[in-house]
């Protein structure tokens, strides 16, 4: 994928946001890391009489790309969205998993109440948190935002990385530096942070600690 166009390299063929579809697509979500995430297109193009498959990360570890590329992937009614599909925005829920078996929380919905305690109680009774240094649950995951709850023992680290949109840190446990460049920041809870796009980061967990990630679309390029 590059910026405003999708690129075979076993044909040279490169097709543009207006000359592909996207069929069907699938995210996959690691158990305790938001930067092990991937989406995967099934693309088809009937001006060029090929179809494919398209793998990009998702959130954290996500490609940037232009507005028209974002547009192509995430737009269904561009292509044809049937009228079910286009009359109002779908609400959403989880799928029950080995590490979730519980199933259909709701992920979003025109008005959604999130449980802050509840979810903090559930990311350290999952078995994920004990048998690793970490664990996630996304809470929200909207078109334009997506909020994540980090649970983090002490000494995990997220390693450098950068978001294609910005993003806020709040700590609701313990203590995290946050490196961004040159500088450290020392987060406690009732702090704070929001970083822009593109700008690489690191967390380290000081002691346990619990902090919500919220995670902006990338801005449509002028």
């Amino acid at each position: 994928m590059q910026d405003n166009c999708l690129v075979c390299h076993g044909n040279a063929l490169q097709l543009a946001s207006d000359e592909f579809r996207v069929d069907r697509h699938y995210r996959f979500e690691g158990q305790s890391d938001p930067g092990d995430e991937a989406v995967v297109y099934a693309i088809s193009s009937a001006r060029h009489n090929v179809k494919g498959t398209l793998v990009n990360g998702y959130g954290v570890s996500s490609e940037a790309m232009g507005a028209d590329m974002v547009k192509a992937l995430r737009d269904n009614s561009a292509f044809g969205a049937s009228p079910d599909e286009t009359r109002a925005p779908a609400e959403k829920s989880n799928d029950a998993t080995p590490q979730r078996p519980a199933g259909t929380r709701p992920l979003d919905a025109p008005l959604l109440v999130l449980d802050l305690p509840q979810a903090l109680a559930q990311i350290k009774q999952e078995p994920a948190w004990h048998s690793s240094d970490r664990n996630s649950l996304t809470l929200l995951q909207s078109d334009g935002i997506r909020l994540v709850l980090i649970a983090l023992h002490e000494g995990a680290e997220l390693k450098t990385h950068t978001t294609p949109g910005p993003i806020s840190v709040q700590v609701l446990e313990g203590h995290v530096s946050f490196r961004s460049q040159e500088q450290t920041t020392e987060l406690v809870p009732g702090q704070l942070l929001t970083l822009h796009a593109g700008l690489p980061h690191s967390v380290v967990a000081r002691q346990e600690s619990v902090f919500l990630l919220t995670l902006a679309s990338p801005a449509a390029r002028k």
